[in-house]
């Protein structure tokens, strides 16, 4: 082929292709940018009421969302009542007071002797002023002395450990079961203190060992209809004065024996500054449907007219059960996947071969906590407790010191254990701790949390014997 011929064809086959492709490229070309024109508003076709309905949409949209979002509970710090030391209230004294007294008889006297022999409490508890008289005598007057005493002492305390103003205060919940004066307790704080007008206030009567749980958890249902960064103080104590029985009906004596002084103010608020814990979950059990559960811990006369807390023997029966529920319940919140599983399958397993009596799988809890704070009722409720969850002696430490240095201290109690976890220098940021709480109702409570800053102060009810402890108290 010629050169003349070849640049023949190569001319042919362009024009061939520009009449097939450059049209199809500039129709293409010119229908996006009509599209672009279109869809793409000129700078100034954005008019400023678009800009003002976007923010105000968007505006609503975080309101909204702000509004209905569950607001994050943190425990700010807490102070737990130091009493003097002229009111310890040593066996040998408690004792000796028992056969001077004209009250009690020598069948009375040889109980109170065996409970004390049994009770693991040490000669350092603490009883109020007018017990410390050989035949007790409690009036309103000194009922009220003793109720301000230990609540202003720990109301004090915490004031003093957290800086904060108490116009800061915008919840106020107490907890004493048997002494309800009017004014209430409450109102007492209120007056000490010159709260604000506006105050939430709430006082809680009649719900024994568990109310400092129960006042955790209505306290953060309170707070999340109050703006955030809102503080809520609960104040917890009980009389002991008020509710000494005097007579010789040996199961109302119990409580004259193994409930000794004691109180905690706790801080709670929807701020995370300067907060220690931040609040989990908290879980109630309540079982007053059943009479022998309603009954068990029972405010009555005996057969002479004298007042007093009936204890029956169904107590430890009805304790394990309502501690059961709560643990079905509150369960699935704290225990990690790989438990869930496994109990799980042994449920399986348990119906797949009902005819065999398979021992039912009891989950590790303390693989979902390291620090367990359980009510100090008596050592056959530690014992009980520590034996059913498969704990080992170093989870129930706290619990059997503070029974055995302060005695059972009714509410405040399992913060008393949550000081001496402190003062031992245990507790670390991201720790888990269970709170466990029974009550008169009958109920089971527990709250969970989680350590978010460690305590660096050393001030508490333990400061001057923490070095002592643990102690061998069998």
């Amino acid at each position: 082929m010629s050169p003349w011929s070849y640049v023949k064809h190569l001319r042919l086959l362009y024009n061939r292709s520009a009449d097939t492709h450059v049209p199809r490229i500039v129709t293409t070309t010119a229908l996006a940018e009509g599209v672009l024109k279109k869809v793409t508003p000129r700078p100034s076709a954005i008019c400023p009421i678009h800009l003002l309905i976007a923010i105000v949409l968007l505006t609503i949209t975080a309101t909204i969302y702000y509004a209905f979002r569950r607001k994050t509970v943190y425990l700010v710090d807490y102070a737990c009542f130091r009493p003097s030391f002229n009111l310890r209230c040593t066996k040998a004294s408690f004792l000796e007071h028992a056969h001077l007294s004209s009250l009690l008889d020598d069948s009375t006297v040889n109980f109170i002797e065996t409970i004390l022999k049994r009770s693991g409490m040490s000669d350092e508890t603490y009883v109020p002023p007018m017990l410390h008289y050989i035949e007790p005598y409690c009036g309103l007057y000194e009922a009220r002395t003793e109720a301000e005493l230990v609540v202003f002492s720990v109301t004090d305390d915490l004031f003093a450990k957290t800086c904060i103003s108490h116009d800061a205060i915008g919840v106020l919940i107490t907890t004493s079961s048997i002494f309800c004066p009017i004014p209430s307790i409450a109102d007492m704080i209120v007056n000490r203190y010159k709260l604000r007008d506006d105050l939430r206030v709430m006082n809680l009567s009649g719900m024994a060992c568990s109310a400092s749980v129960t006042a955790v958890g209505l306290a953060s249902k309170m707070l999340q209809v109050m703006p955030w960064g809102s503080h809520a103080l609960i104040v917890s104590t009980e009389t002991l004065g008020s509710g000494h029985y005097q007579g010789n009906t040996r199961s109302m004596q119990l409580p004259n024996i193994l409930f000794c002084m004691g109180g905690v103010a706790k801080l709670l608020s929807t701020s995370r500054s300067m907060a220690r814990f931040q609040l989990a979950h908290v879980t109630r059990i309540i079982t007053a449907a059943n009479n022998s559960a309603y009954r068990c811990a029972y405010l009555e006369e005996d057969e002479k007219g004298i007042l007093g807390t009936r204890l029956t023997k169904d107590l430890m029966i009805v304790a394990g059960d309502a501690l059961k529920g709560n643990l079905i319940a509150s369960g699935p919140l704290v225990l990690p996947t790989s438990e869930l599983i496994k109990y799980f399958l042994f449920g399986i397993v348990e119906k797949v071969l009902y005819w065999r009596k398979i021992r039912p799988y009891i989950p590790n809890f303390c693989v979902a906590f390291e620090h367990i704070c359980i009510h100090v009722g008596g050592p056959a409720v530690i014992s009980s407790i520590q034996r059913g969850l498969n704990l080992s002696d170093k989870h129930v430490e706290p619990s059997r010191m503070t029974l055995y240095r302060f005695g059972n201290q009714s509410a405040a109690s399992v913060w008393y254990e949550l000081a001496y976890i402190d003062a031992k220098g245990l507790m670390n940021k991201g720790d888990r701790v269970w709170m466990i709480g029974f009550g008169a109702g009958y109920e089971c409570n527990t709250a969970s949390w989680m350590c978010i800053q460690s305590s660096s102060c050393v001030d508490g009810p333990w400061a001057n014997c923490i070095n002592c402890y643990p102690m061998d108290i069998h």
